[in-house]
């Protein structure tokens, strides 16, 4: 009966609300909230409208001539929808959730879906809990994909490996979207049974299955997207980008911190071709965020290269919401969330309030937010995550030629370039040693890497796409083995070593990938260690701690270090067996 009672009172409570929107609606009662003397972007009509903007119970209830018991002034200015970052991995900003929405939602950010792989790939489902419990209640919406690879490829040694059982009681949370980036395309155009799982666990709940596909087409492209992989967020020119497009998957153009493919698919950026774009970030730096921006950053640049600002900034809100069935948001409509940004134009796309469910969350400098509470057991589980022995310069010395894996300045692919006999820092070949660091099994892997630019020293880092363990770089075997030594002792982090000591380090606690510091904090600690590792040799190109994260990921092609040694992602195959 008391169960009957309160479920009752919570639908007279939600009538009650409803009863008065509906009268603020028909201008009987004064709203919340009026925008007054708004221009807004129209999303369903393609144009600038104005109006005011009311606002009542969170939500949008009107577009016209309205009073409010709070009236903001926007004349002059431009009212858009909240823009929605349709594919990101929170953990690359180095911060944790709530630092994360500190930055973004300065710029206009309301909503971003994030795929959570790399705790996942440290900690399992402990690192999925820990995500949804940090991103609780913020004032920025966090959605989730759940990861798909963990490991990114069977034979990875991650801290984790998740199969459909271990996913599949999260779908049933309501901030879950679906499943996230298949990257092993392979496993799925092979039809390797438990990847397919993952997928049909996932349609079984009605929800989306993301891509991650670089350079796939014809026949291998129709049966990815026949297995019902819906989106690609890897395309690197607009030939690519075109031919999934029109076998019908949804295009997210990516403009982040690892690549940048906004100027390689602005042909697809109109009004034909359009409404199946959006955009996303996958990887989002500390620097970045500060300096550039996040998704506003993304909508100057297609602007600036010639796009319709309209049609920008409906692939920056209104396709992502509609992709992933977000009905009540990525537009200005009666009904839908009250998530704007106050532009100061849409040429330059300069936020100057932000407005989250009709509450002001950025007035022009300060975040209004508060710390959302996260059980301890919960916290403690994604900390300590480092089990492996001491790495030692002996172990690092390797006899014989071993693979030679070059890098490119500006891309995260990598060339292979045959094999070196050693270290030889005049004509540019460094040594690139991995460790497995979750299960204390010892294994440790080396190669060669050329492009990289060290001549003395050695750096390290426990971010290491997407099994995360640890890999570091070096011309001198102690330097080395000393910095990789230090980023485990530290509980994860990134590390610059020159003549036996330690230069600089940046410790980042919370499962080798992030801090709980503010982010202003952790930019200067990694502008410091970068500035380090380039008084060392790093070429001024390169990012010295980015490029080693990616050299460790196997679904990109086409040389990579594991702990198994070095995977030519071209051959399926193990380029040497180093282990």
């Amino acid at each position: 009966m008391d169960e009957r009672k309160t479920r009752a009172e919570r639908i007279a409570q939600k009538v009650r609300k409803k009863q008065h929107m509906v009268r603020v609606a028909m201008g009987e009662e004064k709203a919340d909230l009026v925008l007054k003397n708004a221009d807004y972007v129209n999303v369903f009509s393609n144009e600038i409208c104005h109006g005011d903007i009311a606002v009542a119970e969170g939500l949008i209830v009107g577009m016209g001539d309205y009073s409010g018991r709070t009236e903001v002034d926007v004349a002059g200015k431009v009212v858009v929808p909240g823009f929605v970052d349709a594919h990101i991995h929170l953990e690359s900003s180095l911060v944790s959730p709530v630092s994360f929405a500190r930055a973004v939602l300065p710029h206009g950010t309301t909503t971003v879906i994030t795929d959570p792989h790399e705790i996942a790939n440290v900690c399992g489902c402990a690192g999925i809990d820990y995500m949804i419990a940090e991103s609780e209640n913020l004032p920025l919406d966090v959605h989730f994909m759940l990861p798909s690879c963990v490991p990114s490829m069977p034979f990875e040694e991650s801290g984790a490996v998740l199969t459909w059982r271990d996913i599949n009681a999260y779908f049933d949370h309501p901030r879950i979207l679906g499943l996230a980036e298949m990257m092993n395309y392979p496993g799925v155009i092979r039809g390797d049974r438990t990847t397919i799982e993952k997928i049909v666990v996932s349609q079984a709940h009605h929800k989306k299955i993301d891509g991650h596909a670089p350079g796939l087409s014809g026949h291998a492209l129709d049966a990815y997207m026949s297995a019902g992989v819906y989106s690609d967020h890897e395309c690197f020119t607009a030939e690519e980008g075109m031919e999934k497009l029109r076998k019908g998957q949804f295009i997210m153009i990516r403009e982040g911190t690892a690549a940048q493919n906004l100027e390689a698919l602005m042909p697809l950026l109109n009004w034909k071709t359009a409404s199946r774009c959006m955009f996303c970030t996958d990887d989002k730096h500390p620097w970045d965020l500060l300096h550039k921006g996040h998704i506003d950053y993304i909508c100057r640049k297609a602007v600036a290269l010639g796009a319709d600002p309209i049609l920008v900034v409906k692939c920056a809100s209104h396709t992502a919401a509609r992709y992933f069935l977000l009905n009540n948001k990525g537009g200005i409509s009666p009904g839908y969330l009250a998530d704007f940004a106050v532009l100061k134009d849409l040429h330059d796309f300069e936020v100057e309030r932000v407005f989250k469910r009709g509450k002001l969350v950025y007035d022009g400098n300060d975040v209004a937010i508060e710390e959302p509470f996260v059980d301890p057991d919960i916290r403690a589980a994604v900390e300590h995550s480092f089990h492996m022995p001491d790495v030692t310069a002996g172990a690092l010395q390797k006899e014989g030629s071993l693979p030679l894996i070059g890098l490119i300045e500006g891309s995260i692919v990598t060339e292979n370039l045959g094999r070196a006999a050693g270290v030889d820092p005049e004509n540019d070949i460094c040594k690139l040693a991995t460790a497995e660091r979750h299960h204390n099994t010892g294994h440790l892997a080396v190669c060669y890497v050329k492009g990289y630019g060290l001549r003395r020293g050695a750096v390290a880092t426990s971010i290491a796409h997407d099994s995360h363990n640890l890999i570091g770089c070096g011309v001198d075997d102690d330097d080395l083995a000393l910095a990789m030594n230090r980023a485990r002792d530290i509980g994860g982090g990134l590390v610059v070593a020159e003549g036996g000591r330690v230069l600089y380090e940046l410790p980042l606690p919370i499962a080798g990938l992030f801090s709980e510091s503010p982010l202003e904090e952790i930019n200067a600690k990694l502008e410091r260690c970068k500035e380090d590792a380039h008084l060392l040799g790093v070429h001024p190109g390169i990012d010295p701690f980015m490029s080693l994260s990616f050299v460790a990921l196997p679904v990109i092609p086409s040389l990579r270090l594991t702990t198994k040694g070095v995977f030519n992602l071209d051959t399926l195959s193990f380029a040497d067996q180093t282990m």
